[in-house]
């Protein structure tokens, strides 16, 4: 689709894919709403990505997507901006080797990687269906197939582990899509999950370990790049040829099948039911 005046959001946006992504849309001439959590790289992002494709419709908001209630607040504000937006990229994720627990009680994988793009789509949803025909894309990762949904320990509250915890909330990720999808047939609003491909971003700089970080530095040659690495959320973002598809993964801008309990809907309805009970919606 033309991204000329399309309005544009991607969390996650100051360096990595997300950054990519939304240089990659700014080239194409779109509005980008950079959602950052952190104002002073981000603006450096911002400025960059200004120079380098001359589009001035970029701009910067501030959210923790660790926490619900800035989510909550951040969907509030961009609701006052904008009345409609064509494109939600979930793309902001995070690794943490240590068990940490949010001031609102959620342990911090589930909350960044599931609970806040979940509660996130939920919020703009309505501004989504006001600017159908619309796109909503969500950034899982290939090791959703070794997540595990376990309805007696969602917040890995037993023998943590971050791979592990990240594994089961990119799954989660992938369950959400396919059941949201059902739920907006007929909307005009698309919504697809993707697999990035193992690409060097700053993924693992959470994580507080230094056995994580040399781990990351060893294995970052055999990683592509971050701008190879949002090829697809690009690409799901502006083709046409996948307009009309919803409720599919992507991986290198095809369309792939993802682990068999992915698609399991007595979990993802059992899992929706869950999530809405734990932001209470």
């Amino acid at each position: 689709m033309g991204m000329a005046g399309k309005v544009c959001v991607v969390t996650g946006s100051n360096s990595g894919i997300g950054k990519e992504t939304v240089l990659g849309l700014a080239e194409l001439g779109a509005t980008v709403v950079m959602v950052v959590r952190n104002q002073e790289r981000g603006q450096d992002a911002l400025d960059e990505i200004v120079t380098k494709t001359g589009n001035r419709s970029v701009s910067l908001m501030i959210c923790d997507m660790s926490s619900m209630a800035s989510v909550r607040s951040f969907a509030a504000d961009l609701k006052k901006k904008h009345n409609q937006i064509n494109l939600l990229i979930n793309n902001a994720g995070a690794e943490f080797t240590k068990r940490q627990v949010t001031s609102e009680g959620f342990e911090q994988t589930f909350a960044v990687d599931y609970l806040a793009p979940f509660l996130l789509t939920h919020e703009l949803l309505g501004l989504l269906k006001a600017g159908a025909p619309s796109r909503t894309i969500n950034v899982s990762s290939g090791l959703a197939k070794n997540g595990k949904i376990d309805f007696d320990d969602l917040q890995n509250q037993r023998n943590y582990k971050g791979m592990q915890a990240y594994s089961n909330a990119k799954l989660m990720l992938m369950q959400f899509t396919y059941a949201l999808s059902r739920r907006l047939a007929g909307s005009g609003v698309t919504v697809n999950v993707l697999m990035p491909g193992f690409v060097a971003t700053n993924l693992g700089k959470n994580s507080g370990s230094l056995r994580s970080a040399l781990m990351f530095a060893m294995v970052r040659p055999m990683q592509i790049s971050a701008k190879r690495g949002a090829e697809t959320s690009v690409y799901l973002a502006t083709a046409d040829e996948v307009k009309d598809i919803s409720g599919k993964c992507f991986a290198k801008k095809k369309e792939v099948e993802t682990c068999p309990v992915s698609y399991d809907q007595e979990i993802q309805e059992r899992l929706w039911n869950e999530t809405f009970r734990l932001l209470a919606l």
